[in-house]
């Protein structure tokens, strides 16, 4: 008896070999735009362009989203720091406070990061306006009136590190409304969901 060979309607092992590594291929060309900036227009699988959005800089989540557009364009937004002592801040008092410059990422959990240049106050400056200890962690509380990222704290290590700012502005402009105006905080080796946007409070724990 005579073997009658694979169905015609199955893959032979050299068709499964080339299906398999065109896939993978496919795959590979989809994604580099991540690492390779020659293949970006070709990322279609990668979990988000690291160089697109406001300012160029992706957005998780806008202000829209968050229902915060109406309060953070309020002229009459305050920052309030509360330590010891508490301190109110007009707007244009914010920006009249000493600024710093620092380069750091904004590193996502969906796999991206992206370097960008901040300017505003130090936060540990405004810490020791309010008299709050060197030694205290801190809450940072947003406009957002719920949700899980509406307020973060920061250890003593992150909020009087130097690079740590309370930032008003992004590459020698304003922030945009969805990346935090009229404040946000920028810390050193923090995730993006933990660089609390939209900032009106700082409150010693």
């Amino acid at each position: 008896m005579q073997d009658a060979g694979p169905p015609t309607g199955g893959l032979t092992r050299r068709g499964l070999a080339v299906a398999t590594g065109t896939a993978a291929a496919v795959i590979v060309a989809t994604t580099a735009g991540q690492s390779v900036p020659a293949l970006a227009p070709l990322d279609l699988l990668a979990p988000r362009r690291p160089d697109l959005g406001p300012q160029g800089l992706p957005v998780n989540r806008t202000a829209r989203a968050a229902r915060v557009a109406a309060a953070a364009r309020d002229p009459e937004y305050r920052l309030e720091v509360v330590g010891v002592r508490r301190v109110v801040y007009h707007l244009a008092e914010v920006h009249a406070l000493p600024r710093h410059t620092v380069r750091l990422p904004i590193t996502c959990v969906e796999g991206w990061s992206a370097d960008a240049t901040w300017h505003g106050p130090r936060l540990r400056d405004l810490l020791d306006a309010a008299l709050i200890p060197v030694d205290a962690t801190v809450r940072v509380e947003s406009l957002e009136a719920r949700g899980g990222y509406r307020a973060s704290e920061v250890r003593p290590a992150h909020a009087r590190d130097p690079l740590t700012l309370l930032a008003t502005g992004l590459d020698g402009a304003d922030l945009d409304l969805d990346h935090g105006y009229p404040a946000r905080l920028i810390a050193p080796d923090r995730p993006g969901v933990l660089q609390t946007k939209w900032v009106h409070r700082v409150v010693m724990l």
